[in-house]
């Protein structure tokens, strides 16, 4: 039994589900929400802040900021609490309630930016913010997840060598495409491993990471509306842009089975999919694919009836969601 004395000293790197039993493909879930922030990003926010105290920018008095919709923000929200620092997430109107909720009770200022960029989305809006921000005095400390190697490189040290020890014989990864951080690590990891692991970056449609046209995109997590500088297609065999309907298909088509996850593993699962079905049809390759939230903070939105008939209503006929009895007395 762990005994810690630190929320990110525990984090479970060994689950994995086998989703043939649900998709009728041979894919295996790498879980990374069970920990305290909920998220992968827990292992990007320790790298970031532990390199910025060796190298003295960040002391005791400062104030870290980050742009962020949702998990990051979370992850940093508590490790600045664990560290008594104060920390600001710049976030957006698409960030789900309940992540806000999460960042508030861990002692984190939330702002939300609502000021949309030139490609329709709020990161070059956000990332303004911060930098203004800075600007303006007060110890500010912006960590830059979009560009900070740390982000990428606590992948590479830590998320990338678990799934190398768990399958050995892994043919294909999976990975989501945010700030590209896990996606760098892992890539980089298997290639100068010399690893022949086919690497397919899982994308939203209406993202500008890989070139794609923006376009309007609700579900917060994968995708950006500002290419990420730490992204290097060079390390990339592959990208599969996802349509948010089949991130909601996907997300309801687990939660039936019992498995309640974020959109960003839903995205996630649905270019998996896709992708194998395209690649390797009645092949049996060894493929993971990387699950980078659970889904609890995403029931007042993926979850939430109201809020896919708001944005997503074509799909309900076919979600078929139970509907909730309400007993008067």
């Amino acid at each position: 039994m762990p005994i810690i004395t630190s929320p990110q000293e525990f984090n479970v790197d060994d689950l994995y589900v086998d989703l043939r039993h649900v998709l009728a493909r041979p894919l295996y879930l790498k879980c990374e929400g069970f920990n305290f922030a909920g998220s992968v990003k827990l292992k990007a926010a320790a790298a970031m802040i532990e390199a910025a105290e060796r190298d003295g920018a960040l002391t005791p008095g400062s104030v870290i900021v980050e742009s962020s919709s949702g998990n990051l923000g979370i992850a940093l929200s508590l490790i600045a609490a664990d560290r008594g620092l104060r920390f600001v997430c710049v976030t957006d109107p698409r960030c789900n309630p309940a992540s806000m909720r999460v960042m508030r009770a861990l002692g984190a200022e939330v702002r939300v930016v609502s000021d949309k960029d030139a490609n329709g989305g709020y990161l070059e809006s956000r990332i303004r913010y911060v930098r203004d921000l800075c600007a303006s005095g007060g110890g500010y400390v912006w960590l830059n997840q979009y560009a900070n190697r740390n982000n990428w490189l606590a992948h590479y040290r830590g998320t990338a060598p678990a799934i190398d020890r768990q399958f050995p014989d892994l043919e294909v990864l999976f990975v989501g495409a945010g700030t590209t951080g896990t996606l760098m690590g892992c890539a980089r990891y298997f290639r100068e491993h010399r690893r022949p692991v086919t690497i397919v970056a899982v994308d939203a449609v209406g993202s500008v990471t890989f070139g794609g046209i923006p376009e309007r995109r609700m579900v917060p997590g994968l995708g950006t509306s500002t290419r990420p500088a730490l992204v290097d297609e060079s390390y990339v065999d592959d990208v599969v842009h996802v349509p948010e309907t089949d991130t909601i298909r996907t997300v309801h088509a687990l939660s039936s089975r019992g498995f309640l996850f974020g959109g960003s593993t839903g995205t996630v699962v649905s270019g998996a999919s896709r992708w194998l079905e395209a690649k390797y049809p009645g092949e049996d390759p060894v493929a993971v694919a990387i699950a980078p939230d659970l889904g609890e903070r995403y029931l007042d939105s993926i979850y939430e009836e109201g809020w896919l008939r708001e944005h997503f209503g074509e799909l309900l006929p076919e979600l078929d969601l139970p509907g909730a009895d309400i007993l008067g007395v």
